[in-house]
């Protein structure tokens, strides 16, 4: 059914994300797909941007976030680790129409009052991925 699927990963929630990683390997167990975990690492402000040692912190992050994120998927897994810097949803859906993802699935929480004005990122994934989305709750 589908050849490659992302599954978004945020580290301070992983227990939402181990039902989206169970449901991609039901998926892929389908037809033999190949799963990406993809973490993304918001940008930092602009106050913090502006110290020497900000290029250093952020590869120690990347370091850290990636260490983080194969420890998630399990040691000897075949599932990819990836980690990107910048805005989450931006980068899931850049990522996802660069390397040819047609599935996508990502873990959301429970809409709050907040959400219905700026948007989570599952709801920006589902509105504009270029590919079929599956939301898990």
């Amino acid at each position: 059914m589908y050849k490659k699927i992302l599954v978004p990963v945020e580290p301070s929630h992983v227990e939402r994300h181990e039902t989206a990683l169970k449901m991609a390997k039901q998926l892929a167990d389908d037809g033999g797909a190949e799963i990406i975990a993809l973490t993304v690492i918001e940008p930092v402000p602009g106050y913090f941007a502006m110290a020497e040692s900000m290029p250093d912190m952020q590869l120690k992050a990347g370091e850290e976030t990636l260490k983080q994120l194969r420890s998630f998927v399990g040691d000897g897994s075949s599932i990819k680790s990836r980690v990107l810097h910048g805005h989450a949803a931006t980068e899931i859906i850049g990522y996802a129409e660069r390397e040819g993802v047609d599935c996508i699935v990502i873990a959301s929480h429970k809409p709050e009052f907040v959400d219905f004005f700026l948007g989570s990122t599952a709801a920006r994934v589902v509105r504009h991925a270029t590919c079929s989305v599956h939301v898990i709750r």
